[in-house]
């Protein structure tokens, strides 16, 4: 059994995370955060490139699996067959049962997984919990919950105002493959 410590890392977009940087980790699987990581919850913005970067993975052999917080069933059956990615929502981050599913699912052991989400209190514990590696990705623009304009700040890595956004009624649909 190979033990390692969890690296964790910070990046601004899920598109600058590098595959060969992944690869020489021992990396052979990704879980995803959807909401605000990759796409905003109210579905106003992708974070740029973010699609290509998905496709990529799948061809360079990663294993991916998405696992969302989030309650809107059908948004979530959408974004995983878009992305041709599987997962789980209502998943209840940063509790390890749904990261110990993900991981089992991809037959892999929790060191050769990397957790990509916007969320210390969800991702980033959560991968801490199970052994994965993580990358925190800025938080896309979002309408603000409740609990974020006290903590949010603490919790989540902003988006930069320099970088640019997506705007999803702006991008033509995805075509079915």
């Amino acid at each position: 059994m190979k033990f390692c410590l969890p690296s964790f890392q910070q990046t601004d977009l899920l598109a600058e995370i590098e595959h060969r940087d992944l690869v020489q980790r021992g990396i052979k699987g990704i879980i995803l955060d959807l909401d605000n990581s990759i796409v905003s919850e109210d579905d106003r913005y992708l974070s740029p490139d973010a699609e290509a970067w998905i496709a990529q993975s799948h061809a360079l052999g990663f294993q991916l699996f998405l696992l969302s917080n989030g309650r809107r069933l059908q948004r979530f059956e959408y974004w995983s067959h878009r992305l041709n990615v599987p997962g789980i929502s209502r998943a209840k981050k940063p509790f390890p049962k749904n990261f110990r599913r993900a991981i089992a699912s991809m037959r892999l052991a929790a060191w050769q997984v990397v957790v990509v989400g916007d969320s210390y209190h969800t991702d980033v514990l959560g991968a801490w919990l199970v052994g994965c590696h993580c990358v925190q990705v800025a938080s896309l623009p979002h309408p603000p919950r409740s609990w974020e304009k006290l903590a949010g700040r603490w919790l989540h890595r902003p988006y930069p105002q320099h970088r640019a956004l997506w705007n999803l009624e702006s991008l033509p649909p995805k075509r079915s493959t």
